[in-house]
């Protein structure tokens, strides 16, 4: 049989030394917030039911932001609302009619609305 090499690794260490603190990490900012990109590009929420057997959706177009961006606002919106929903291409679909509920969430998170 082959020998292992030695690996040293320390698991637990007795030492009383500690590393200086350091100052806590800079937040980063609001991913659901409109990006610069956004500018005054309006909003869209309409309300879909075709080619989903019945099931209604709410529908959010135009909103300018990387793929990253756009699932940091469908998740923000998801968990604000509490219930499901997906981004697809460009659209963030929300299950069910939330259009109020979206419309004042998103004038809260600043994007302009029509």
């Amino acid at each position: 049989m082959p020998k292992r090499k030695a690996k040293s690794r320390l698991v637990y260490s007795t030492d009383p030394e500690r590393e200086p603190e350091q100052a806590p990490p800079e937040l980063p900012r609001n991913p659901a917030a409109p990006f610069a990109v956004q500018g005054t590009q309006p909003v869209r929420v309409r309300l879909e039911r075709k080619g989903r057997k019945g099931k209604t959706v709410s529908v959010i177009t135009g909103v300018k932001s990387p793929n990253v961006g756009k699932r940091a606002l469908a998740k923000h919106l998801k968990d604000k609302l509490g219930s499901g929903g997906a981004v697809k291409g460009a659209d963030i679909e929300i299950q069910g009619d939330q259009r109020d509920r979206l419309v004042a969430l998103l004038n809260e998170l600043g994007y302009r609305l029509i």
